[in-house]
Parts: C-alpha cells; structure tokens; sequence
C-alpha cells in the first residue's frame, strides 16, 4: 500500500493563495461582462432590489455603480433583474434632453467676449494659415520632423541642475514667466515666491495674506516680463485654500483680491488677452474675472464635484476645465457654451492643458493615466499609463508641442514624444510626492519641479541654458 503525506501547511497557503487569485480573475470577467445603467437614480434602485445599502459613506456615482456591478456578479445566476441591454443604454443616451438653457448675464460679460472673440478670431486665422503654409511647403515636413528629433535628443540628455529648499511647508505649484527668466511658486506656509532661473536664487517672497491660507496655484500674466507691460502692474495671480484670488505686481506687491467662490481654490490662469483670469474651485464651479475692476464677469457651472484645474487654449477661443467627477468640459468662451465632454476617465482629473498647435488637449488623471485628445476628431486620440500613482501635472513643451511632461504623486516626472507618445525620459530624485511641474516657454528644455518634500528642482539639458 502506498503511503500518503500530507503538505506541508505552506504548500496549502499557496494553493490556497492561487484559487483566490483564480475567483477574482473570474470574478473581474463577469464583472466586465454586466451591463448597469449609467442613471444614477436607476442604480440605486437596483441595489435596493438586492437588499444593499444604497450608498456606503463617501462614496460617489461612479464607485456605486462599479459596486452594483460586483454585486451582481457575485450574485451570478442567484438573482432576476430587469437589467437594461447595451442598445436602451445607448438609446438612453440619445434620448437626454438637449434644451438650451440661458442665465442672464451683466453688460461686462457681453463686452468681455466680444473682446474674446475679436482676439480670439485674430489669433486662429493666423495660426490657421501658419498650418496652411506648412501644408503646401515641400520642405516643411521634413523640418518638422528634424525639430522633432532634436528635440527628443535634447530632453533624453535632462540632468538635475539644481534643487533648493522652498520653503518650510510642501510647495504646491510653479509656472515659469514668459520670458523664462522666472519662476514663481507657491506653497501651503501661504508664501508666494520668485526665483531666478537656472540658477534658482530667490528673488523675492510676496507677503502673506493674514489669514495664512493655503496657495494652490500660481499663474502668469501673459505680457509679464514684457517691455509694454509695467511692472507695477498685474503680474502674478495666486489661488489660496480661503477661495480668493490674489493678484500681485512685478515687485512681489499685493494690488487686489477677487473673492467670491464659496469653497477653496485649487487651480487658475489667464486669459492670453491679458485682461481676464479663470479660478477653479471646490463649490464645483469655475470663474472668469475682470483683473482690472475685480468683478466677477461669469460663474460658470457644469461639473457635479469640485472643479480643480482650468486652462486656455492658445488662440484664446476655448476653455477648458477639469472636474473631480472625472470628467473634463471644453467651453467656447465667446458663446459660454460647453462645446465637448472629455469622457474616458475613471477617477477624479487633475490636471489639463492645450498643446501649442491648438487641436490637441493632455488631462492628467487619479486613475494614473494621461489622456491626449484630438479636438478635430472629438475624442481621445491616445491613453497613457504614464504613472504608478495620481498626476498632478501635465504641460505641454511650450513653443511647438514637441512633447508632453507629466508629474505624479509617485515622484517622479516623466516626459512623453508627442509623436508617438514613447517615453523619452523619466526625472527622479525628488522624495516626496510632485505637486507641480512646468516647461520653460523659450524652447531651452528647462523643467521645474517642486514637491512635497518643500523643494524646487531645475532639470535642463547637461548642457546649461545660458538664462539671466
């Protein structure tokens, strides 16, 4: 008679250990299978068929429906409901109700995006025959595609070329001037300082608000730095966790607040006319503001969570927002209209910004993924894994969108060709998490870091730009 060991207790664990993995593999494929309403009205019907809670604490319609799903495939067989098919899910879509709705607005908006729409139109028609001439030129696309490879070049030789302590408390934000000689950055010790580039000296720190906010965001004023543009004049713009706005001359100096979000700010930027700043805020809206008389032109709602990054495009005819629902709006700013729905993500988006040719948008995600979209095909033209946790940046390369930089709480940057959307080289050296990133706009390849780990790092090619 043979004899029969038993396993040891280890060999058990482990087999143990791969059935479970084998349930959740077939769990996940049953799960992907089910199909559930998008109505969040109709899930929480359903659950309360099945005898489930119908929300759990915090949780949001996304994460509810995802739970729906599990549920019933847990459930497999055990359990009869009246789900929809694809096709009433589609049909469901179709059929939302498509009215236009008007909200009376002040004589101050109308005249803003006339003023919008002169400027904006200007600037497209020019950008427009650029491309045209391009198009028709034999020899341009061979020039391009060598820019493009110099470029690439260029960004795969990035080095550190310096790093220094912010401040005492995380720095939460940075944008280079746009001259590149600057670099303003701001933090949660409620201070908003200027450092020379590449050297990364301060220059000055703005005085703290007595309240002692949080700052969130910091953006420049397109003319800053220009010869036209005084000095004593709107430079700077500052977001803060109090929901003012503040705006600050060339010298550091406080000139005015614009209040009247009713929750925290997180991210701004001006308009490229010069006149107008978008603030986005957690009272799950976004605002456009008059810089010089301070009124608030337009309260612009849409999102159905806090609204947590706002960015222009070039020509200054669009806007675009990004929402902590996942989703991202593109609004036309002459008309007010939300013109297309950035959907594709699966959790809260972070960050957005319009790429230099004008048709192409990057959105930075909690779902580790960057997401490039083509505006002419009115959707999204590429998905990149590009990091391990959230992104709380992505910028374009500022004067032809050579390529993409990203930054995430994983802490590490990472920039992107834009051609083919590879990696060309990942920036380490930061121990805390990136909360802020930019490119230069002189075309140097300088990059800006700053983290939680309270310091500022300039990456540049080995070869240092010569900047003042």
């Amino acid at each position: 008679m043979a004899d029969v060991f038993a396993l040891p207790e280890s060999g058990n664990r482990e087999r143990e250990a791969h059935a479970a993995k084998l349930r959740e593999f077939e769990l996940r494929r049953k799960i992907r299978q089910v199909v559930v309403p998008t109505d969040d009205g109709k899930v929480r019907q359903l659950l309360r068929q099945l005898g489930e809670p119908v929300t759990l604490f915090g949780e949001r319609e996304m994460e509810r429906r995802e739970r729906l799903k599990r549920i019933i495939a847990q459930r497999d067989g055990e359990v009869e409901l009246d789900l929809p098919t694809t096709e009433q899910l589609l049909s469901e879509e179709v059929a939302v109700q498509k009215e236009l709705f008007y909200t009376e607005g002040p004589d101050e908006l109308r005249a803003a995006r006339l003023a919008l729409a002169r400027f904006s139109l200007v600037r497209a028609k020019g950008r427009l025959l650029g491309a045209k001439r391009r198009r028709e030129d034999p020899d341009a696309l061979p020039v391009a595609a060598d820019n493009q490879a110099t470029a690439a070049a260029a960004v795969r030789t990035i080095v550190q070329q310096s790093s220094e302590l912010g401040d005492t408390r995380p720095i939460s934000h940075c944008q280079f001037s746009p001259d590149g000689s600057s670099l303003a950055a701001c933090g949660w010790g409620g201070a908003l300082a200027l450092w020379s580039v590449p050297a990364c000296t301060k220059r000055w720190t703005a005085p703290v608000p007595a309240e002692g906010p949080r700052l969130t965001g910091v953006a420049w004023h397109p003319a800053a730095t220009h010869r036209s543009h005084s000095e004593a004049a709107v430079n700077l713009a500052s977001a803060a966790s109090d929901g003012v706005a503040r705006l600050y001359s060339g010298r550091g100096e406080f000139l005015r607040s614009l209040e009247g979000h009713t929750d925290r700010l997180a991210r701004l930027d001006f308009h490229p006319l010069g006149r107008h700043l978008a603030t986005a805020s957690f009272d799950m809206t976004w605002r456009l503001w008059d810089i010089e008389t301070g009124v608030s032109l337009l309260e612009q709602e849409g999102h159905s969570r806090a609204v947590y990054a706002v960015a222009f495009h070039p020509d200054g005819s669009l806007v675009g927002s990004a929402g902590l629902d996942a989703y991202g709006r593109i609004w036309d700013c002459r008309t007010g209209r939300s013109v297309l729905l950035l959907e594709g993500h699966v959790k809260q988006l972070l960050a957005i910004d319009f790429s230099p040719n004008g048709y192409h948008l990057a959105t930075g995600s909690e779902d580790h993924t960057a997401k490039v979209w083509d505006l002419r095909k009115r959707g999204c033209l590429y998905t990149i894994p590009a990091h391990t946790s959230l992104l709380s940046s992505v910028r374009w390369e500022r004067t032809e969108g050579h390529y993409l930089l990203t930054a995430g709480y994983d802490c590490v940057a990472k920039i992107w060709n834009a051609r083919n959307f590879s990696l060309l080289k990942a920036l380490a050296g930061h121990e805390g998490k990136i909360m802020g990133a930019d490119v230069s706009p002189t075309g140097s390849h300088l990059i800006a870091t700053v983290s939680y780990d309270r310091t500022i790092k300039m990456w540049a090619p080995e070869e240092l730009p010569t900047l003042a």
